[in-house]
């Protein structure tokens, strides 16, 4: 598994497959081929929602204004649902056409081209397998992360404080989200709403709610986020930790220890499945988060690896088989609730957890592998195209 630092990436919303990784792979062909000219041609799910997603602005933004884009919608034998072509020109003359793919998370492969992504770090690459060395050498599931990567921890400091200024920044906003749905940011209504109904589990999940909220709206409306594993998810993650910093007062020392547990945790599924909702639905990118989420919860309050394992599994599990369906390709429709419904469920993971670890009967790495083979299963009209669920139901007005 490569280092938490290909899964924690900062950046710039709305989608990490549509706008981080093309744009890494925009500046990957400019520092190969300077001082061309170049045609895109974009494949998949880049083709059918990359409007929607901005594909086609951060491209033109990295490669020049002038960058001819092309929106491929019936190419079909792909190597990744979320491919693109790149032809380069100098002269007049076409000297060669780079196929690369964003495979989720900001992550991108280049054909033919090796090691474009960090070599790995962490030898071990299931959760069986981490579970059985770390209970071997008696630490904790965070403690294997440091003794792994000695340097991750202040990157992870760097995470948390970009994790806690977009909670705070969408706290504070009103207004329309871009793009044309008129979708109302909704984070500080609820947030700054009537509390004297609300009391103990309501008001955490309200609070919750508002976090989530916060930073998915920050998502959407092109500002800076922390993949966690994606642009789209990215609520999920800091709306658990920030709850437990803000109104827990849980120390910021916990919370880094709780942040390199989910960032194990979402690693494995990268690695042995995909976080990819072009790939395989928004349980890729939403069940991968809630799970991630409910592990960090699990850390925070000390549970044991067993219920640490347990939480996470639960957590994946009651989010299988959920599509990826963007309204009109924006990351606003449904993708913004259900980091709040996901915020919510990972509380409820880590509750089941708790009390049913000693009873459960599916390990983490079998439902990744069931969330990969689900995801595979589902019909491509839900596999972020915007051509069936409620993309293709709602009426916009």
């Amino acid at each position: 598994m490569q280092s938490l630092k290909e899964l924690y990436k900062i950046g710039i919303g709305p989608s990490s497959s549509h706008t981080i990784g093309p744009e890494r792979i925009a500046n990957y062909i400019k520092e190969k081929y300077p001082n061309c000219q170049y045609k895109i041609i974009l494949y998949g799910s880049l083709a059918a929602t990359g409007k929607g997603h901005g594909t086609d602005k951060v491209l033109r933004k990295v490669l020049g204004k002038d960058v001819e884009i092309e929106f491929n919608l019936t190419e079909k034998d792909l190597p990744h649902p979320n491919t693109l072509d790149v032809i380069v020109v100098k002269d007049g003359k076409e000297i060669n056409t780079v196929r690369a793919m964003s495979v989720g998370g900001g992550s991108i492969k280049i054909q033919g081209v090796e090691y474009v992504e960090p070599k790995s770090v962490y030898e071990l690459t299931t959760f069986t397998d981490i579970k059985n060395y770390v209970l071997s050498k008696g630490i904790r599931l965070y403690e294997y992360v440091y003794q792994t990567e000695p340097d991750i921890k202040d990157y992870l400091k760097t995470i948390w404080q970009v994790m806690k200024d977009s909670v705070e920044r969408g706290l504070s906003k009103t207004g329309i989200l871009p793009g044309g749905l008129k979708v109302q940011k909704k984070a500080k209504y609820i947030y700054q709403s009537d509390d004297i109904f609300v009391r103990d589990s309501l008001l955490r999940n309200k609070l919750t709610c508002a976090y989530a909220l916060a930073v998915a709206e920050e998502n959407a409306d092109n500002g800076e986020i922390v993949t966690a594993p994606t642009c789209g998810a990215s609520g999920v993650l800091p709306a658990v930790l920030y709850y437990a910093y803000k109104n827990e007062h849980v120390s910021e020392d916990i919370i880094i220890n709780a942040l390199a547990t989910a960032g194990l945790i979402g690693n494995i599924v990268k690695t042995n499945a995909s976080i990819s909702g072009a790939e395989c639905g928004c349980q890729a990118e939403i069940g991968t988060a809630c799970s991630m989420a409910s592990g960090a919860i699990a850390e925070i309050y000390g549970l044991t690896i067993d219920q640490i394992e347990c939480a996470s599994e639960v957590a994946m599990e009651h989010n299988l088989g959920l599509t990826c369906d963007p309204v009109l390709g924006l990351v606003q429709v449904p993708c913004i609730e259900r980091n709040t419904m996901a915020s919510m469920r990972a509380f409820d993971s880590f509750c089941v957890a708790y009390y049913l670890a000693p009873m459960r009967k599916i390990p983490f790495d079998t439902i990744v592998k069931t969330m990969y083979e689900t995801g595979k299963d589902l019909n491509h009209k839900y596999l972020e195209t915007s051509r069936g669920g409620i993309a293709k139901n709602y009426k916009i007005d």
